[in-house]
């Protein structure tokens, strides 16, 4: 472990070209908000299809907005020609600020920067969109706690305005600082969270739909009765359980279990259920089965 307590870190350099690792769809978002406002952008990732899949996308939204009239095709041509991708890391070489969207695992993370320090500039700034782990820990085994940070964006990326901004215990006020104006140009609203378990949205979210799936579990109410009430008494877009399926029954557990681990609050022991659909598979939407069944035209409750 590289620990870098007296490391003179070169000045920030104004943040010119972003460097996404992970192609999923939070990686895409993140590349295609920072392409639109102007930064190059370098999408990362080991696969060559799920890179190509997400240009794809990334196109199919611009092109949305483009009929919303929000962007112009003028506007489209050039945030697509300022999305360049790599399949390996030396490709973000160049990049003044690398944000790691890759799955919810810390030992994944740990992995990604360790690989990932080798190719950097020394001035480059590193971020991770985690969306529960401490920064602090991730921070200390890069050769740059300093300049190490939390930007945790909301999924969709292109729709949701928010993004949490996580200090660890070693972030630099200069990192701090470029981080939160990037955040707004990108045309997000940040709000700082301090480092505890599952930040600020996650530790109030996921317990309300893991609570869900306990009111399911007990059968209190079916999955329609507990989505339709929340969402007409409680005013929510979308109901508990239907958002579960959204985020994926798999990361709804993982944040729960960092936050039971890190808090050891019986409040946050994940549901047995949870357990069950992720062990079965059906992690939601992206597998077409979770709480719901995707693979008819109107989703079916699966309980």
């Amino acid at each position: 472990m590289t620990h870098s307590f007296d490391k003179d870190y070169p000045p920030i350099t104004e943040f010119r070209r972003i460097g996404v690792i992970g192609a999923g769809q939070m990686g895409a978002g993140i590349a295609q908000v920072s392409a639109v406002a102007g930064y190059e952008v370098v999408l990362m990732d080991v696969s060559g299809e799920q890179l190509a899949a997400a240009k794809k996308r990334i196109g199919k939204l611009l092109e949305r907005q483009i009929s919303k009239d929000t962007i112009s095709a003028e506007e489209m041509a050039a945030a697509m020609d300022r999305i360049g991708t790599a399949e390996s890391l030396d490709g973000l070489n160049d990049c003044d600020l690398v944000i790691e969207a890759a799955t919810e695992n810390e030992e994944l993370k740990r992995k990604i920067f360790a690989d990932l320090l080798p190719h950097l500039k020394p001035a480059a700034v590193v971020a991770s969109n985690t969306s529960s782990i401490s920064i602090t820990r991730l921070g200390a085994v890069t050769d740059r706690p300093g300049r190490f940070i939390g930007m945790h964006f909301m999924n969709p990326v292109p729709a949701m305005k928010l993004v949490e901004i996580i200090r660890g215990i070693a972030t630099d006020e200069d990192t701090y600082k470029a981080v939160r104006d990037l955040s707004i140009r990108l045309g997000k609203t940040p709000v700082t969270a301090e480092d505890f378990p599952a930040f600020i949205v996650n530790r109030i979210l996921l317990p309300m739909i893991n609570e869900a799936v306990y009111t399911l579990y007990e059968g209190v109410g079916t999955v329609e009765s507990i989505d339709t009430a929340m969402k007409l008494g409680a005013n929510h877009p979308m109901g508990p359980l239907e958002l579960a399926d959204f985020i994926g029954l798999d990361t709804c557990l993982a944040v729960m279990q960092v936050l039971y681990d890190g808090l050891a609050d019986s409040k946050y022991r994940p549901c047995p259920l949870l357990v069950k659909y992720v062990e079965a598979g059906w992690l939601g939407r992206k597998v077409k089965r979770g709480f719901y069944d995707y693979r008819g035209d109107t989703p079916v409750p699966t309980r």
